[in-house]
């Protein structure tokens, strides 16, 4: 029996570096075992803000890409300068940290591009696919935002092809991320994301979802949502080499709205008062932290302990989760974010290292940390004591050699795995 065909829209493509490209760069890789057949469409000069080669190693050369180009209007936005960077990386500065250039782009960005400044690629995609999908049959289109404007492609596609499968992947929520309320949006702004957002979800055959709490928010607001979570792909097993110090290590991307100051409080007050704790201690930072963040540690004595890689590749960044002890992950404090999973946290699971985790006090991080023994996690209004004691204890079995990899079974978070329960859920979508 011939394999089924899907077309995946989506922004992020190697060379695109950072969590946004992994998702369906995996899911190419394992759906041809699964009996589907991908084609990727994506834009041929896209404007992206982390850029990693060594990801195109891991496209097939029997994968069919399909590129057009795209324009953005991120080259008028060089006034903001250094702010234009974060502006395409989605980050943005808050509260004190935000000058004059920060809050005009903040709301030029909420109000003039809705849902994003990629929407302009919309039209010119969807006349190219039209006359595409009439050439060569496809069983089903995905569409993967953010952005969330590559939706409303699959919007358009649906209307001339009603009997296509459309599934709309959002990696991140849309009206429901943490920072929607930071973009400054006018009451039309906010009206309008909010009906394009309810087009989609009513649109889609199928709304997939990154975690269990934004898929049941998802059905609440009308859609036929499922969640598949982000996973891991070709981790190491077994003991390793480590560091020689005492190593807490954050990899990824960290913005102002995600700073666990009391973490550095802490860590400030062990270096200081704690001799042992200083001798053996590293802080390690791996990929884009926020400047505002980086000039703050600076001026505290924790800055002599700071080892900062910036951006590095996937592959080299494993290997720095791999040599720690301790793993930071960080998540918005409000409830409105209990749904979010970074996408690290599963190569953090595979790492068999323990995982330190910040956000709102009920989340699906949480749960996933309880369920697998991996770690602790902490609201952002823990006190001083508790995440002292979480990281002395954590110093002390470093201290006695009681560290070791610590074997859990996270196999259901494989991207082959994952890839299977994708594969059946197109199956089972494009036979009703």
């Amino acid at each position: 029996m011939d394999d089924k065909k899907v077309l995946i829209i989506t922004y992020y493509w190697p060379p695109a570096g950072g969590p946004g490209v992994q998702r369906w760069l995996k899911f190419a890789k394992y759906l041809p075992e699964n009996g589907w057949t991908p084609t990727v469409f994506t834009p041929e000069n896209p404007s992206y803000p982390i850029i990693d080669d060594t990801l195109a190693d891991e496209v097939s050369k029997d994968l069919e890409i399909i590129r057009t180009k795209i324009w953005e209007p991120y080259q008028l936005a060089e006034i903001f300068g250094k702010d234009n960077k974060k502006f395409k990386a989605g980050q943005f500065d808050v509260g004190k940290n935000q000058n004059w250039k920060s809050k005009l782009s903040i709301w030029v960005r909420g109000n003039f591009f809705i849902p994003d400044a990629r929407v302009f690629w919309v039209k010119p995609s969807v006349k190219y696919l039209k006359k595409y999908l009439k050439e060569n049959h496809f069983d089903a289109i995905v569409t993967t935002g953010p952005p969330h404007s590559l939706h409303l492609i699959g919007l358009e596609l649906k209307k001339t092809f009603p009997k296509l499968t459309w599934i709309a992947d959002f990696r991140d929520p849309w009206t429901e991320i943490s920072y929607y309320k930071h973009l400054k949006l006018t009451e039309a702004a906010d009206k309008k994301h909010s009906k394009l957002e309810k087009q989609v979800f009513e649109g889609a055959d199928l709304t997939l979802a990154t975690s269990y709490t934004d898929a049941e928010n998802f059905r609440k607001n009308g859609a036929n949502a499922f969640c598949i979570t982000n996973g891991f792909d070709g981790m190491a097993k077994g003991n390793r080499a480590r560091n020689q110090n005492f190593t807490l290590s954050y990899i990824g991307v960290l913005e102002q709205l995600r700073n666990p100051e009391i973490l550095w409080d802490v860590l400030e007050d062990l270096v200081k008062s704690d001799s042992e704790f200083r001798s053996n201690f590293e802080l390690k930072f791996v990929g884009r932290i926020d400047d505002k963040i980086l000039s703050n540690i600076a001026t505290l004595e924790l800055n002599k302990y700071v080892r900062n890689f910036g951006y590095i590749n996937h592959a080299a960044s494993q290997q720095e989760m791999q040599t720690s002890h301790l793993l930071l992950i960080t998540n918005f404090p409000n409830d409105q974010s209990q749904g979010i999973i970074p996408g690290k946290i599963f190569e953090y699971l595979a790492t068999g290292n323990s995982i330190l985790s910040f956000g709102p006090k009920e989340s699906d991080v949480r749960s996933i940390l309880t369920e697998t023994g991996a770690g602790s996690h902490f609201s952002y209004d823990v006190t001083h004591e508790e995440i002292k004691t979480f990281v002395l204890t954590e110093f002390s079995k470093w201290k006695n050699g009681e560290v070791s990899v610590i074997n859990r079974d996270v196999s259901k978070f494989s991207r082959k795995n994952l890839t299977t329960k994708l594969a059946e859920l197109l199956k089972n979508e494009t036979q009703k």
